[in-house]
């Protein structure tokens, strides 16, 4: 019998066994669906009803904490920790913004990095040079392995400074290398500490383009979570999980939980380490909260989805964790998928289901994800089936109507209404706590993200399986599943960074003293000198701070000069050499893009730029000192020009030791041409500038330094 044959015959049963098929899927689906959406309902209620409640009891009994309350509390000793594999793109940014955002003095910081890991290693060095507060803990083998793993480290780490100074931290707080922080978060820490054994800040994401519908899941799906479902938690269990960023563990908490794991604090076995501490921290009685304190952000946005002008808004929200999260389907459902694997999946095999009603409650809501992913993501395929075989009857493309397997006004038709109710609570649930954060187009956007959000979740869901199935039958470890972050440019943390004069910068580095600031500013005075440089001079910092702090403040980048390339390239510079010399600028040659850059000890000014040769794009970027002094030794043909055995010019040596004012040598330079002036102290003895003794005192002293570099 031939297909057509058989399809004329037994089609329409096999089309109508199918309808029913679909008919039974889709009310088994509606059942699960509607069990979960009691679920979302009942933290709906409880939060409304519990607000409510607190407006009009605690509210007006107790008046709220304020910032002077803050500010009053003394300092104590606390220590961030921040697990980095692979974060060289992000994590010195992250930590510049960090230290100058922190309106706090007495913390310091470490940096987990791995020995495999060169390019982090080398950014974190660069950090650690800058800022004295640094420190940089490796790893002992090569990674990944997982955060936990590292966190370890970081933390016995944590512990041997604590006993070299004998004095212990107040409080550990946990940070990822993408986070923004808020300027008063250690304030708010140094206030709850050590009454508070855990302390959690919410989490929100950095406000997106409204195209960026990925990403815009984040934005959702954190405003809805930190800042209602968090809250329920601790209302009904006292304890809240820790988010992995902005959780403070008072000394208390983390010593406990070390003597109880062998000193290994943070589970190796678990991918979601930070889920799974909260719990062990509630099992050991420590007292954990989820705080939430009001504080002003700005932001910047463009209105109209992009169409208007944009403007800078000042919003009230709880202090938080700010950040970037992914915005590609891949990066997040790979990241969606760690997260369900650690909570919804090893969570279960380690920690069962233990503890009070309430908090069985709250896992098995944790949990049922695992399952209500795919679920949410086939009853759309089962939908867009339904609407099929709709429009088949319409046109009359089935040969036979089919008659529903439901009675139409059976139960099952209550349990799509109540679903369809359900589903209109949870649109708005979003829409409310979206419009909160992020204004009313983003309230918009949410909704149609809904459905983005559960496809990615769909595709989470199914490789979490997938890696914990692989994990149980062949026995491989699971391992940090990286996700490359970004950090946002300083036009999009408007108002977040203080802009500080260089004493002031170095200070909050750690990099000098009051003490030094004091004296070099007194030096700078006497001797009409920079304020870097008369540090140097006092032995307050070194070139390559000095370096660091200008390059920060400039918002220049860090170049070097390369000495070899200078000496063959010297007679083709396309930067005249009266003006390198005059303007501590070196011709470093053009990138691959064509644009010419210049080494430079500080930003040239205004006058020197409008010198330079037109029709070429000029960058600069800052060396260190020693670097232009040898590059300017290179250009006027003195072998003597390396880095390594430099010493000061004769100019910068005469203004330090007090022979010749500042403003006195760069009127010298304005005609100087060393082409036809030679060398620049016979040029400041011709012109009536300065003595001969005084030059030869200022060379005297260059060939002892010089010599006691050589003797070193």
């Amino acid at each position: 019998m031939s297909l057509p044959t058989l399809w004329t015959l037994y089609g329409p049963f096999w089309i109508a066994d199918y309808y029913t098929l679909l008919q039974w899927s889709a009310g088994f689906f509606a059942l699960v669906i509607l069990i979960s959406s009691i679920d979302d309902v009942f933290i709906d209620v409880y939060f409304w009803v519990r607000e409510v409640w607190r407006s009009l009891t605690v509210k007006r009994r107790y008046p709220s904490l304020t910032v002077a309350q803050l500010m009053e509390r003394d300092e104590q000793p606390i220590a961030i920790m921040i697990p980095a594999w692979h974060e060289y793109d992000v994590i010195a940014a992250m930590v510049e913004n960090m230290v100058e955002t922190l309106d706090y003095e007495n913390y310091a910081i470490f940096v987990g990095t791995y020995p495999n890991d060169a390019q982090t290693i080398a950014e974190v060095e660069r950090m650690r040079r800058r800022y004295k507060h640094l420190h940089r803990v490796e790893v002992p083998h090569e990674g990944p392995t997982c955060k936990a793993d590292c966190l370890n480290w970081v933390i016995q780490a944590i512990f041997l400074k604590e006993r070299e100074n004998g004095t212990p931290y107040a409080g550990v707080v946990l940070h990822d290398s993408e986070d923004v922080l808020h300027a008063l978060e250690l304030r708010f820490f140094n206030y709850l500490l050590p009454r508070k054994d855990m302390v959690q800040l919410p989490v929100a994401s950095l406000e997106r383009s409204w195209y960026e519908f990925v990403a815009g899941t984040y934005m959702d799906e954190f405003a809805e979570w930190h800042a209602k479902d968090l809250v329920v938690r601790e209302s009904l269990t006292g304890s809240v999980p820790s988010a992995g960023v902005g959780t403070c563990f008072s000394h208390r908490a983390m010593h406990a939980l070390a003597d109880a794991t062998n000193q290994q604090p943070f589970n190796t076995d678990s991918l979601t380490e930070d889920y799974d501490v909260g719990a062990r921290l509630s099992k050991l009685g420590m007292r954990s909260i989820f705080a939430r304190f009001p504080v002003r952000y700005q932001t910047r946005r463009k209105t109209w989805f992009g169409l208007g002008p944009a403007k800078d808004f000042e919003i009230e929200m709880p202090l938080c964790v700010r950040e970037f999260f992914p915005d590609t389907v891949r990066t997040a459902y790979r990241q969606k998928a760690r997260w369900t694997l650690g909570i919804g999946l090893q969570s279960w095999q380690q920690l069962g289901w233990s503890g009070s009603l309430a908090a069985r409650y709250l896992l098995f809501r944790d949990r049922k994800g695992v399952v209500t992913a795919f679920v949410g993501v086939l009853a759309y395929v089962l939908v867009l089936q339904f609407a099929l075989f709709y429009f088949a009857n319409v046109f009359g493309w089935l040969p036979v109507r089919f008659p529903p397997l439901f009675a139409p006004d059976g139960v099952m038709r209550w349990v799509f209404y109540a679903n369809l109710i359900a589903l209109f609570q949870r649109v708005s649930q979003r829409i409310i706590f979206v419009k909160r954060l992020y204004g009313w187009e983003h309230a918009l956007l949410s909704v149609p993200r809904m459905a983005i959000g559960n496809f990615i979740n769909f595709l989470a869901v199914a490789r979490a399986w997938r890696m914990f199935l692989t994990h149980l039958v062949t026995g491989r470890r699971l391992v940090w599943d990286k996700t490359m972050h970004d950090f946002p440019s300083a036009d999009q943390l408007i108002g977040e960074r203080r802009r500080l004069r260089l004493g002031e910068l170095l200070l909050s580095w750690r990099a000098i003293s009051n003490e030094q600031l004091e004296r070099g500013l007194n030096r700078q005075s006497r001797r009409d000198l920079p304020l870097g440089r008369a540090l140097i001079a006092d032995g307050a910092i070194d070139e390559e701070t000095l370096a660091e702090a200008i390059s920060y403040q400039s918002e220049l980048p860090r170049v070097h000069v390369d000495m070899a390339r200078l000496r063959r390239e010297r007679e083709r510079t396309t930067v005249p050499v009266d003006f390198q010399v005059r303007w501590r600028a070196i011709d470093i040659g053009s990138n691959e893009t064509g644009d010419h850059w210049l080494a430079v000890a500080a930003p040239l000014p205004p006058e020197a730029l409008a010198t330079l040769p037109a029709g070429i794009v000029w960058q600069q970027g800052v060396a260190r000192e020693s670097e232009i002094a040898a590059g300017l030794r290179v250009l006027r043909g003195d072998p003597s020009g390396t880095v390594e055995n430099a010493v000061p010019l004769l100019g910068d040596l005469l203004i330090e030791m007090g022979l010749l004012a500042r403003r006195t040598f760069e009127k010298a330079l304005e005609g100087y041409r060393p082409e036809r002036d030679g060398r620049i102290g016979d040029h400041l003895v011709r012109t009536g500038v300065l003595e001969p003794q005084s030059v030869e005192r200022a060379l005297l002293e260059q060939r002892h330094r010089r010599e006691g570099q050589v003797g070193a």
